[in-house]
């Protein structure tokens, strides 16, 4: 089996899988990442959602190969219960959380969005969080934490 190499959360890790599979096939079953969720499987309701660099995928639709040698972030990889990335400090203070399994794909989307743009608009994170579907009905204290997280990074 080919060996797969690729920095997940920061620390390099080589796999022995079929580079085939998918992506959230290998966060979940081969390396313990349960941040990451199975929602559709077709990539259309980023419950899979995870960083490559500063822009996202959908990980149950990437296969392995695709992402050998590149940079891959998880919810696991954003920030620790001691220390919370100031997105999830956020998303708690506007109790932008209901039943919790679109937030993992909707944080790495927005932690996306702030690395490209540090001050983005209501309407820019609108944009940014399209592709995530949440049925609790959430959408508008997320925009609202996002923006919050935004002011908070830019104050140091």
């Amino acid at each position: 089996m080919p060996t797969v190499r690729l920095r997940l959360n920061g620390v390099e890790v080589d796999l022995d899988a079929d580079p085939e599979r998918s992506l959230l096939d290998i966060l979940r079953g081969q390396l313990g990442m349960t941040g990451p969720h199975f929602g559709c499987g077709a990539g259309e309701c980023g419950a899979c959602t995870v960083m490559i660099g500063h822009h996202t995928i959908t990980s149950c639709d990437t296969p392995l190969w695709s992402v050998e040698g590149k940079d891959v972030t998880t919810i696991e990889g954003l920030g620790t219960a001691k220390h919370p990335h100031p997105l999830q400090r956020a998303f708690i203070v506007e109790q932008a959380l209901q039943c919790g399994y679109c937030v993992p794909g909707i944080l790495m989307s927005a932690a996306a969005l702030l690395k490209r743009n540090p001050a983005p608009s209501a309407r820019e994170v609108k944009e940014a969080l399209d592709g995530n579907l949440c049925r609790c009905g959430s959408h508008n204290r997320m925009v609202r934490a996002v923006l919050r997280a935004a002011t908070e990074m830019a104050a140091g």
